[in-house]
């Protein structure tokens, strides 16, 4: 799973990518964010950058990584610290989360899963982009308000949240993460189908990125700065 990735890319090049997403002049595009920083490390229930479509326009908003856990994974816990990656979209605590007002995209330029090839060091971090410069691309993700204890000395809260969709590993990742990558989006149509499409077209593009697009461009941090 990956649990760890990196955004690095400017604020102004977000803020471009709602141009994209808005689908006339009339509506309303906002920067929610303040200043916002690079992030080379994104752990989970780190505060980080989303996009999402609402009903004036697209608004580019901050929230905590880490959706509500599933009612059985909650028994005999005190916190919800929450679940980063989702892979069973037919599960009812899912679907409800589904629709156009939920999905969002999560911004990244370069994402982490841990090596699991042969004689790899234990915890290793193998970090994967789009090509070296780390270009700017998507997660398919959902979002929720949503309130509880994500940590105990933090109490009970109301937060906005996000998590993203995974998928099958293409010929890149399966050699260093076998189960599973995420659902990664790289053009701009495809940005706009995944957040104003009917779910069942949104969800076609839970597949793996094509073969060949992803290359490995760091090893061994828990930060990639580029």
């Amino acid at each position: 799973m990956c649990n760890l990735y990196a955004q690095i890319a400017s604020q102004d090049r977000l803020r471009h990518v709602l141009d994209a997403v808005v689908e006339d002049d009339d509506e309303v595009i906002e920067d929610l964010t303040g200043n916002l920083p690079a992030q080379p490390g994104i752990f989970p229930d780190y505060p980080a950058p989303i996009v999402r479509r609402t009903p004036s326009g697209a608004q580019l908003m901050r929230a905590r990584w880490g959706m509500p856990s599933p009612a059985f994974a909650l028994k005999g816990k005190r916190t919800d610290p929450g679940v980063t990656n989702i892979r069973n979209v037919a599960s009812p605590h899912w679907r409800r989360w589904l629709g156009v007002e939920h999905r969002c995209l999560v911004p990244f330029t370069s994402f982490s899963e841990i090596d699991g090839r042969p004689g790899a060091p234990r915890n290793h971090p193998v970090w994967f982009a789009l090509a070296e410069d780390r270009p700017l691309a998507f997660f398919a993700g959902i979002w929720t308000r949503w309130t509880s204890v994500r940590k105990l000395k933090e109490g009970e809260v109301a937060a906005d949240l996000f998590g993203f969709l995974t998928c099958p590993p293409n010929a890149e990742v399966a050699p260093v993460h076998p189960k599973a990558m995420p659902v990664i989006l790289t053009e701009p149509a495809e940005w706009r189908l995944w957040l104003t499409a009917p779910a069942p077209e949104a969800l076609a593009l839970q597949r793996p990125l094509p073969d060949g697009l992803l290359r490995i461009v760091a090893e061994g941090a828990r930060e990639d700065a580029g």
